[in-house]
This record gives structure tokens, C-alpha cells and sequence, in this order.
């Protein structure tokens, strides 16, 4: 992991395309401002993890759904 130490109004550059900039300090919380081309999503962790959690439960849904039509098949025949 890659440490740096920013101040007030201080930035970031990641790539060409991506600035993270201070904007605010206030305490323990910091303000970030991030610039990125639309195309990338930009989260919070827990709301990234979140979605990955959904979207595995999703997958292994429709793979248990399949498993059953694929049976269901199976027994008709």
C-alpha cells in the first residue's frame, strides 16, 4: 500500500485521468473531491462490498434456478 500525506486543497493524480483532492478536515473525517471519467464508479467501500454481495447472491440465484429447470426438464422427458 502506497502512503501519502496531502494537505488542505492538496491532491492526488492516479493515471491521466483520476485527481483526489482534499477539500476538508474536520476532526477524525476528511473531505475528498474525485475527478474520473464517468465511465469509472466510484463507491464507498462498504456500499462496493455491498454490491458485490448482491450481485454473487444474484449469480448463485440464477444458477440454482437453472439447476431446477434443467431437472425439471430432465424428469419430463
Amino acid at each position: 500500500m502506497l502512503v501519502l500525506t496531502r494537505k488542505l486543497n492538496e491532491s492526488i493524480k492516479i493515471g491521466d485521468d483520476i485527481e483526489i483532492t482534499v477539500l476538508g478536515i474536520d476532526g477524525e473525517q476528511i473531505k475528498l473531491g474525485i475527478t474520473a471519467p464517468r465511465h469509472i464508479d466510484i463507491h464507498r467501500k462498504e456500499i462496493y462490498v455491498a454490491i458485490q454481495e448482491e450481485n454473487n447472491n444474484a449469480s448463485t440465484g440464477s444458477t440454482d434456478l437453472l439447476a431446477k429447470l434443467n431437472a425439471s426438464i430432465k424428469h419430463s422427458k
